[in-house]
This record gives structure tokens, sequence and C-alpha cells, in this order.
């Protein structure tokens, strides 16, 4: 099997509860502040990791007290990236409401940044899926991550996530013309697509790729277009705590299966219900049911 290549941060989430987010100049009590590690490309390469499959993380770590949180926490998982930049870490605050839904503030840092140079000793034609999401490619090295990608012979796996607005035209037509798997939510399939409904976006997507489309949909599954059939699977009921991690889960398992060679129904329900367990604790990762558990029902 060859190796994933993971691009992205790894970050520090200071995760604060309270019931709403307030509204302009309204003041509001929190329930507690706590610090995990998280990032989407930390999120994804976690479940490779606890899979046993192979890859390469290229995640930068800085300095400063975020940068040695992460530091350590990257030691407590035993997951690895040979990265060392001497600027600092930035941090995400997670807003997380009663309802579990999310609000992010991210203060970009080191672990936004990226540099051809950390992928000279590496044999690009060697990965078999690429993995990288648009908040680094929104980020000024973006179009250097871009250049990365072009340069690897592997199926890059592409996560726009919610700020794909703000990545520029040019950009997103380079990386249409990789022919990206895309990995998306309900808002963000529709949003870039300009459709009203579900499977019109995902047909309008595959126009721009010639690749397979998938489509998170929460408590309603999962969805997937490839040119020719729309494959379904549901969720699990599961009771939310927080909804940080749930999409970089699914797509790190989604991955997994693909390396697997899968059916994409199994992978679907195996994303699902890895993203059910996720959102069932508060933070990103898994805590009762691990990765591996969680595969042995499906494969």
């Amino acid at each position: 099997m060859n190796p994933c290549l993971i691009i992205g941060s790894t970050v520090c989430d200071v995760i604060i509860n309270l019931p709403a987010i307030p509204a302009s100049a309204q003041d509001a009590n929190i329930y507690g502040q706590t610090l995990q590690i998280g990032g989407c490309a930390f999120n994804v390469v976690s479940i490779l990791h606890q899979l046993s499959l192979p890859y390469t993380f290229l995640s930068p770590v800085g300095t400063g007290v975020y940068g040695k949180f992460v530091e350590s926490e990257l030691q407590k998982a035993g997951i690895t990236t040979t990265i060392r930049t001497e600027q600092e870490n930035g941090c995400c605050y997670c807003l997380v409401e009663d309802s579990g839904e999310r609000t992010f503030l991210s203060y970009h840092g080191a672990e936004y940044t990226f540099q051809k140079e950390w992928t000279d000793s590496l044999d690009l034609s060697s990965y078999g899926y690429i993995y990288a999401c648009g908040i680094e490619i929104e980020d000024k090295d973006g179009p250097r991550i871009v250049d990365c990608l072009a340069a690897c012979n592997g199926q890059f796996v592409f996560a726009p996530g919610p700020r794909y607005a703000h990545i520029s035209k040019e950009i997103m037509e380079r990386i249409y013309a990789l022919k990206p798997i895309l990995h998306v939510n309900e808002i963000e399939l529709l949003g870039l697509s300009g459709k009203n409904d579900i499977n019109e976006g995902l047909q309008e997507l595959y126009t721009r790729t010639g690749n397979i489309v998938i489509v998170t949909l929460g408590e309603n599954g999962s969805t997937s277009y490839d040119g020719l059939n729309f494959v379904h699977a549901p969720s699990k009921k599961v009771t939310v705590a927080d909804t940080i991690g749930a999409g970089d889960s699914h797509v790190g398992a989604v991955i997994a299966g693909l390396c697997m060679h899968a059916d994409m129904k199994d992978i679907l329900g195996f994303a699902n219900d890895i993203a059910g367990a996720v959102v069932s604790k508060k933070g990103a990762g898994l805590e009762s049911a691990s990765a591996l558990e969680i595969y042995h029902r499906y494969f």
C-alpha cells in the first residue's frame, strides 16, 4: 500500500463553552475553557494513525506557548512531523454553544505556513492519496501547496472548507484541473455549485473535476457521486456534544477506505460512524470507540 501525504495544520484548539454566542456589545459567561490538539490535517492524519496506515505528515510546528503545547501533544499521540520553524504558533478559539454547534476564530501562525524545501527529501511520486484543505490554500503560502500537489502522481483529496469563497478563482481553477476528489458539507456544496438541490450540486461539481464528489449531510448521512451513480449512506443517531473535527474525521475515514479499495457504500458508512463518534464527545478525536473498532464493523 502506498503511503498518504497529509499537508496542513496542527493547532491548539482553545475550546470555550457558552450558552450561545452573544450579539455585538453583549456580555456572556462561559462554562469553561480547555486546550486540545486539533487542526484539519491533524484530525485527518489521526484516523490514518489509529488504523496503522502509512503516511507522511507535513505539518509545521512553531514556537511560543501554543507551539510547545502542539509539540507535547504530538508526542503523546505518537504522530510525527519533522517540520519545525522559529515562527510562533497561533491557535483556534472554538466557541461551542449549548446546541453543540461551533464557531471558529482562528489566529494563524506557523502552523499555516508552507515551504517548498519541506518536500525536497520526499518522493512525491510515491504517495497514493494526498490531502489538503481550503484553510491552508486560502493563506499566503497556498500557491506553494498547489505547486506541491501538481508535482504528485497520486490522487488528491480536497476539502474546500467553509471559507472556500476566500480562495482566489485562479487557485480554485488550478485545483479543479488536478481532478481532486472533493469532500464538502451541504452548505459548501450548494455554495460552490450555485445549485439549490443536493444531487444537482454534486453533478455540477463533478463537471468541474471529473472525479468523485462527497457531501456530508449531518444526521442525514453522506452521499457521493462519481459521474454515473449516487451512493448514499445514512448516519446512526447520536447525542451531539459538539461538532468540532467531525468533517475532518469524516474525510480521514474516507481516505482510509479508499486506501483499502473498499466499496463506496462501506466507505461512507464507516466515515459516518467515525464522525458520529467524534461529535458524541467534546473536542475533536475519538475516545470510547476507536477508529479501529469502528473499522472492524465494515471491513
